[in-house]
């Protein structure tokens, strides 16, 4: 089952937590998560156009958003917050307005905080926009994968798994390649266990990446 379903919906609850806390009547809920969709999105493209280039990436590791009643807070989770709040000149302030000018908020307060992440490389989202970075230069996606999973030995994981799908190499026929160091039980509901995918758009096309990580010796 851990195979076919999104590994952290199948662990809610026991091992991971939602990352929009608020309540919102049926009628409403729909705005509320187009919201944060909308939030999510601009933050993400205001990376991308300010911040991301050859030398270097955004490393989001995730974004949480809180509603109250009047108020907004939107915490960003990143390896490097350096780069959102000198990056070229542009602050943190500048992505705060960005923000409200997607958003109708009226009458409610936007409130935007960075949070440190220690151990950036522990993050599937970081390692997969590094890998996809790494091949829309055009690397070879072996080398990029080793080159991955070498910043994780020093860290607390204790498994990672990392899977390509695509034109790899230029091959006219789709192939899957993946590499793996450690354990990493996907079917344990008990395991601490991240995941995401990430695509990364190169000349032949769009490339998805999957990364596992477990921090669990379950």
């Amino acid at each position: 089952m851990g195979q076919k379903i999104n590994l952290l919906g199948f662990r809610l609850g026991v091992t991971q937590n939602h990352c929009s806390h608020w309540f919102a009547k049926p009628n409403n809920y729909y705005k509320l998560l187009e919201e944060d969709e909308k939030m999510r999105n601009c933050i993400y493209n205001y990376v991308r156009k300010h911040i991301k280039s050859s030398s270097n990436y955004g490393g989001i590791a995730r974004i949480e958003i809180e509603r109250k009643t009047d108020l907004i807070q939107i915490e960003i989770y990143t390896g490097f917050p350096a780069l959102l709040v000198e990056s070229r000149g542009r602050g943190i302030e500048e992505l705060k307005a960005d923000v409200q000018t997607v958003l109708n908020l009226g009458n409610r307060k936007l409130r935007m905080a960075l949070t440190e992440v220690e151990e950036p490389y522990t993050e599937p989202n970081i390692l997969a926009e590094y890998i996809a970075l790494q091949l829309e230069n055009r690397v070879a996606f072996r080398r990029t994968m080793k080159k991955a999973i070498e910043p994780t030995r020093k860290t607390s994981v204790k498994g990672i798994k990392i899977q390509i799908v695509g034109r790899l190499n230029g091959a006219e026929i789709a192939c899957v390649e993946w590499a793996r160091e450690g354990r990493v039980p996907s079917q344990t509901i008990r395991a601490q266990i991240n995941y995401c995918y990430y695509p990364a758009q190169i000349i032949y096309g769009v490339l998805g990446i999957k990364v596992w990580i477990s921090q669990t010796e379950e």
